[in-house]
């Protein structure tokens, strides 16, 4: 596991450089739907990546948000968002980050997310804890949900139905402190862990989106399902995430309002 996490948080800050290096100079920019997008450097983040885990570990398979998938035979699978956030960072807003995380035998077992801009390296192990530059972090301890600070994202396909996301938000601000929307899942997913929000929802997720910081969130204490109570699965569109103590009153609100 050390040399798995050591090769995990080499290549975030290689990709992280990447992000550093090319930030307000984007020169690309394309289109992978209505409102989605992809860069150039979204796909050198990603190459320089894939390359440094597939040069250490050739049998492992690769699932990469820009179209890298390789399929071998191993129990094991990084899968990786070499630019989590790229309308953010296409337009100078500096929330974004890289996420990586190592999947065995489809359980997550180790996620890394590193934030360039401030030097954030959040790491998570399978019963390891999780850890913010090195300092363990846990979820809030906020029970009340018209108390708790929220989060969520808005998937591209909102363009196209925009009234269930809508609905849940519109319900949500009338029930809670306030919601944040900052458009980078694993960060949302991070600042979880560390308390800084007390529950997250999203929907039409991807699986490099949230699997670093779904075990980043769960070894912080919170707790992760789908809508319906169930085990979140990264292979799933929906997801909710919490301190838990405020997590049946979300999901009481999203039922409601599906």
């Amino acid at each position: 596991m050390e040399n798995y996490l050591t090769s995990a948080i080499e290549a975030t800050k290689i990709g992280g450089e990447i992000l550093r290096k090319f930030y307000r100079r984007v020169k690309e920019i394309e289109f992978k739907g209505e409102i989605d997008l992809v860069t150039e450097v979204d796909k050198f983040s990603e190459q320089t990546i894939v390359d440094l885990l597939s040069s250490r570990f050739p049998r492992h398979s690769i699932l990469a948000e820009e179209g890298t998938v390789t399929e071998n035979d191993s129990e094991f699978k990084w899968i990786i968002d070499p630019l989590d956030g790229t309308t953010n960072y296409t337009h100078g807003y500096p929330v974004f980050c890289i996420s990586i995380a190592l999947e065995k035998s489809q359980e997550i077992i180790l996620g890394v997310v590193y934030q360039p801009m401030n030097d954030e390296l959040f790491i998570a192990e399978k019963g390891g804890g999780a850890f913010r530059n090195g300092r363990r972090i846990q979820v809030s301890k906020v029970s009340k949900l018209k108390r708790s600070l929220i989060v969520t994202g808005f998937p591209p396909s909102i363009v196209q139905e925009p009234a269930q996301a809508l609905r849940i938000f519109s319900n949500f601000l009338g029930n809670v402190q306030s919601v944040r929307r900052d458009g980078a899942a694993a960060l949302d997913l991070c600042h979880v862990a560390m308390g800084h929000f007390d529950g997250f929802w999203e929907i039409n997720l991807n699986p490099w989106d949230t699997a670093a910081g779904i075990l980043m969130t769960m070894e912080a204490g919170g707790l992760v399902t789908d809508f319906s109570s169930e085990s979140y699965s990264i292979y799933q569109p929906q997801m909710l995430a919490s301190n838990k103590l405020i997590h049946e009153d979300m999901r009481q609100i999203i039922v409601k309002n599906q």
